[in-house]
C-alpha cells in the first residue's frame, strides 16, 4: 500500500510530517474489521497464555486465586480444550507454536515514520516499531548540525527512488527521512518545502532539480 502524508501545524513555528501504510479507516466496515481484528488477537493471546498454564498444571499447586487461575477453569469448555491441547502436543511444539503466535498477535501490520521540525532547534526523525510492545526509534538533529535538507535519487533493484536526506555536519553519509516508506516524489516535495519553510523562516522556496 502506498504511503499517505498527514500535516500537523501545532504552532508557527512547528511542523509535523508522518508518512504511513496503515490502511485508512473512514468507513463502518473498515472500522468493523479493524475491531474483529484487535479482539482476534486478544483472544488468540489468551488462548496462548491458557495453554501454557495448562501444559504445567500438573507441576504447580494452584488453588484459588494462586497464578490467577482459579481450578474450577479447566472443567469449563475452554479449559478442557486448552488441556486436550496442552496434553497431546510435546512441550517443544508447544513452545514453538507459542512463539510463533504471540509474534503474530504483537506485530504491527504497518509502518509509520515522521519527521518533526521545530524552528531554532532542530528536527526529529521518527520509525515506528514492527512490534506493539517496542517504542518507536528516533533521532533528533540540531539546527546548528544541518548543512542542508535535499532529496536524492538512488536505484533499489531496477527502480530508481526518490528519498528525503539531511546532511548532518561532520558526518560521512547522510539520514534518510522515511527510509522505509520511501514514498514518493511528489510527497517528498511537500515534505521538503514544508521542512525548510519551518526551518528557515523562508516564505518560497524553489524545488530541487
Amino acid at each position: 500500500m502506498s504511503p499517505r502524508l498527514t500535516v500537523q501545524r501545532p504552532s508557527p513555528s512547528t511542523v509535523l510530517f508522518t508518512a504511513s501504510n496503515a490502511p485508512a479507516r473512514c468507513t463502518w466496515s473498515s472500522k468493523l474489521a479493524f475491531g474483529i481484528e484487535v479482539l482476534l488477537r486478544i483472544v488468540g493471546f489468551l488462548l496462548v497464555l491458557l495453554v501454557n498454564f495448562a501444559k504445567v498444571r500438573h507441576f504447580i499447586s494452584i488453588t484459588d486465586g494462586d497464578w490467577g487461575v482459579s481450578p474450577e477453569l479447566w472443567a469449563t469448555k475452554v479449559g478442557s480444550l486448552a488441556c486436550r491441547i496442552a496434553d497431546y502436543y510435546t512441550w517443544p511444539i508447544v513452545a514453538i507454536a507459542s512463539a510463533i503466535l504471540t509474534f503474530a498477535v504483537w506485530r504491527k501490520r504497518y509502518t509509520e515514520e515522521s519527521l518533526l521540525v521545530i524552528r531554532g532547534l532542530g528536527v526529529q526523525t521518527s520509525t515506528s516499531s514492527s512490534m506493539y510492545w517496542s517504542s518507536a526509534a528516533t533521532r533528533f538533529i540540531p539546527t546548528t548540525q544541518i548543512q542542508d535538507i535535499v532529496i536524492h535519487e538512488a536505484f533499489k533493484g531496477f527502480e530508481v527512488r526518490f528519498y528525503l536526506a539531511i546532511i548532518v555536519e561532520g558526518e560521512g553519509g547522510v539520514v534518510v527521512v522515511f527510509p522505509n516508506l520511501l514514498p514518493k516524489r511528489m510527497l517528498l516535495e511537500e515534505v521538503w518545502r514544508g521542512a525548510r519553510q519551518c526551518l528557515y523562516e523562508s516564505k518560497t522556496v524553489p524545488l530541487p532539480g
